[in-house]
């Protein structure tokens, strides 16, 4: 039986984090192990866009993972979803984005999203209130890590 890959979606912060001397490590063994089919990465039509205005270094990155990436569309349910993020005040809407990029991993069922902000994803109070205005709008939870918490680092597991 062929194994399940779980659906990992990734930020534009984990494409600029393989140049980023503080994250490049994590970030280049996450990308590593979708190479080696570990994980299903998953990004967006969002993440296309800000990787457009990247240095090359990112857009060529993002360029190889598209051979390895499921490209999702901003859905009229990821919209709402993100406008319900904004209504309970987990982020303003100058950070929008942010939260249509948890709407985005939610709807298009992503076992998890991964990303370098911790202001407006990755963050210990924000994470149970995007879980929450899931679940009050029949969504299912959705794990929220940093791509260091999500890598496996011993080769037999």
């Amino acid at each position: 039986m062929k194994k399940r890959l779980l659906r990992i979606y990734a930020d534009s912060s984990v494409f600029g984090g393989v140049f980023d001397k503080e994250f490049a490590q994590a970030s280049r063994i996450f990308f590593d192990q979708v190479r080696d089919h570990r994980f299903r990465l998953v990004t967006s039509a969002i993440v296309q866009a800000e990787i457009e205005n990247a240095p090359a270094p990112v857009k060529k990155l993002f360029d190889e993972m598209l051979a390895f990436a499921e490209i999702v569309n901003i859905t009229e349910a990821a919209a709402r979803l993100a406008q319900a993020y904004l209504e309970a005040q987990i982020v303003t809407p100058k950070w929008e984005t942010d939260a249509l990029h948890v709407a985005i991993a939610t709807v298009s069922t992503c076992s998890l999203i991964v990303s370098w902000n911790f202001t407006h994803i990755v963050h210990f109070d924000k994470i149970g209130r995007y879980n929450a205005v899931n679940t009050l709008n029949g969504h299912t939870t959705i794990a929220i890590h940093s791509p260091q918490e999500v890598i496996r680092y011993e080769e037999n597991l």
